[in-house]
């Protein structure tokens, strides 16, 4: 690892070219350590009432608070803003104290108006995580009680409303108001700005190179460690696997994400770079457009299902994965094993037969992730097994962005995408929920589902608060998922991560998007 002082004589000329040559080179600025990670998608906001994926979450994570934060393995609801919480015998008012002491990152107090503030926006915003809550909260019916006492009345009760606490992130209502331009709740200004109380304040934003976090030694909570010594993190964008690899050798990135299985096995043997692999809630599938010119013929879905050769799931992660049994990942509450399909290019031709296309002849256009290289392998693999049903495969390489884009329009929304969905929650509802029309338009579900009998039981078991009324609905809900074949059900791959030795504090969590750190209690103590 390469460490470069800098002086505090130094000009502003001269720091502004120095903040603007490789992440090595401050890897050691004003006698504090800067901690680099190499990942490959970029941050596209940091506003955390918008849209959310894998990199914006682990910005938004580290620069606000929610009432409650997911820590552990197995992942468990934690007090984080809120130090304690009532519900009551109906099962509809929720009440949360809040602790004293918490500020903003400009000193203003994190108060219960705050709280109320932060849940109102994302609810009358109806973006990012709303859809978690919409249906069983208005926003007038969250209050504040008093400057530490915060109360939700929900229409009716609703289970796993807990769970989805931690990704409900509090801003400061005073810097939001006075950035609001045209009634926009301050989006334009929070996409590059923060207004949080987290363990890190936001130092750059620099769109598509490098996110600077430096971090808040005054944080209201303390940190897990008593290392003072850690100035920051830069989140670098490094689009190839093989340069993340390059750099997390040569010390440029102290830890990087997504690297190939085969990258992980060689970074692994170095004495100078830990790995971790863990099971994850994250499944993957390759989502076929259920309302698409081609993939709306279900005969069609269930012909593509059973051509697939599905040990390539397996088989391109060296084994880190393993094949889904239900549309549920195994971790979630009240996941039952359901026949799934496997390669049976027979079955495959019997359900051709009965299609529009009985003896093919089409083309069908599979979207995944430019640069990742799995999922490149997954559609050679599929356009393989195509042949045998004399049905050709487009492969088309996107930028994530490009992607969320595409599958937020049914018209838009590719044959199939290849898409990792990791549940907000372990509650059954945030899987369910995700074949529902509720959520349509989000890239989790770029299938566009519809049908009247799933959704009556996805509506009806998460009205339920009694776990024995709802099991039964949920194991109904994975059989009828598997039914109507809406994606090619893939597999749950471990969570991989490498960095060098000198990296301390690294947790894991299954609830975790497959590349989501939680920057929070990791810090670099030099050997």
């Amino acid at each position: 690892m390469k460490f470069k002082r800098f002086s505090s004589a130094l000009t502003v000329a001269a720091v502004a070219l120095a903040l603007a040559i490789p992440a090595e080179a401050v890897e050691k600025k004003d006698d504090k350590f800067w901690m680099v990670i190499g990942g490959r998608q970029p941050v596209s906001h940091i506003d955390p009432g918008q849209s959310y994926d894998y990199a914006i979450r682990m910005m938004t994570q580290a620069l606000y608070d929610g009432l409650v934060k997911y820590t552990g393995n197995p992942p468990t609801v934690e007090p984080w803003l809120a130090t304690s919480w009532e519900t009551s015998d109906d099962g509809l008012t929720w009440t949360f104290k809040l602790a004293e002491g918490a500020t903003f990152h400009n000193g203003d107090a994190v108060t219960a108006d705050a709280v109320v503030y932060s849940y109102r926006r994302t609810l009358e915003m109806n973006e990012g995580v709303a859809w978690m809550l919409s249906d069983v909260v208005k926003p007038e019916n969250i209050t504040a009680v008093d400057d530490t006492t915060v109360q939700f009345v929900l229409d009716r009760p609703y289970a796993p409303f807990l769970s989805f606490l931690p990704w409900w992130f509090v801003v400061n209502p005073a810097q939001v108001e006075a950035n609001v331009v045209d009634g926009d709740f301050g989006k334009a200004w929070l996409a590059e700005n923060d207004a949080g109380s987290g363990p890190y304040m936001l130092e750059r934003f620099d769109q598509g190179t490098s996110y600077w976090l430096k971090r808040n030694a005054d944080y209201w909570k303390g940190f897990p460690y008593e290392n003072e010594d850690m100035g920051g993190i830069i989140y670098r964008l490094i689009r190839e696997s093989s340069s993340q690899r390059a750099a997390l050798m040569s010390a440029e990135a102290d830890l990087v994400t997504d690297l190939t299985p085969e990258e992980i096995e060689t970074v692994g043997n170095r004495p100078d770079i830990e790995i971790t692999s863990t099971p994850a809630l994250t499944a993957f599938g390759l989502k076929m457009n259920t309302q698409g010119e081609h993939m709306s013929d279900i005969n069609l879905r269930k012909a593509v299902a059973y051509a697939f050769d599905y040990d390539t799931f397996v088989q391109v992660y060296n084994g880190n994965a393993k094949l889904q049994t239900s549309a549920f990942a195994d971790a979630v509450q009240g996941k039952v094993d359901v026949e799934m399909p496997r390669q049976d290019i027979e079955k495959a031709k019997e359900y051709l037969a009965q299609s529009k296309y009985p003896d093919g002849g089409i083309t069908l256009e599979y979207v995944y992730v430019q640069g990742l290289e799995q999922q490149r392998q997954m559609g050679l693999s599929l356009l393989n097994s195509l042949k045998e049903l004399n049905i050709g495969l487009e492969m088309v390489p996107l930028t994530w962005p490009n992607m969320v884009a595409r599958a937020a329009d049914v018209e838009q929304s590719p044959d199939l995408m290849a898409i990792f969905a990791t549940p907000v929650s372990t509650d059954p509802d945030a899987v369910a929920i995700q074949y529902h029309p509720s959520s349509h338009g989000k890239y989790y579900s770029s299938h566009y589902l519809d049908d009247a009998e799933l959704n009556a039981m996805i509506e009806k078991a998460r009205s339920l608060s009694e776990w024995d009324e709802r099991a039964p609905i949920y194991a109904d809900i994975q059989k009828r998922i598997v039914e109507l074949q809406p994606e090619i059900f893939g597999m749950m791959r471990q969570r991989m991560f490498a960095y060098r030795d000198y990296v301390q504090g690294y947790s894991d969590s299954p609830i975790r998007m497959t590349s989501e750190v939680d920057l929070y209690p990791i810090y670099i103590q030099p050997k």
